[in-house]
């Protein structure tokens, strides 16, 4: 990783607290500065409280308003625009995939398919395809 892509700063979105701190370790362990929710409505909030970061995570099966409910909110109120914004679930059916483009999702990668090395290397390809 360059000094550039260091020191960005992740938010994960995810019910599953075990996953949560899997990814944050991972995340953390590569350099990058971790928020962590475990609630789609407690994410929305930390992005209208001024929450800036360079990249969400965020899983689809929560409670309360999910994943689609959470990336609805983050559009209508305009929330981390220059975010990049990607879905981490083990919902991989076309309907999510089409979804997820409807919400201008950069990126989609399904849990159960991928290391979490696997989704390391996913996020920062994404990220790196999108900021340049």
């Amino acid at each position: 990783m360059t000094d550039a892509e260091k020191n960005k700063k992740i938010m994960l979105v995810d019910d599953d607290s075990f996953l949560l701190d899997m990814y944050a370790l991972k995340f953390k362990n590569s350099g990058y500065e971790i928020i962590t929710c475990d609630n789609p409505e407690e994410a929305v909030e930390k992005l209208k409280a001024g929450e800036n970061p360079d990249i969400v995570l965020f899983d689809l099966v929560m409670a309360g308003i999910g994943g689609w409910g959470f990336i609805k909110a983050v559009r209508e109120n305009k929330l981390a625009e220059n975010a990049i914004f990607m879905v981490l679930s083990n919902q991989g059916q076309q309907i999510d995939f089409d979804t997820a483009k409807q919400y201008n999702v950069d990126g989609y990668v399904v849990k159960a398919l991928s290391t979490p090395s696997e989704v390391l290397t996913e996020v920062e390809k994404v990220y790196k395809e999108k900021k340049l």
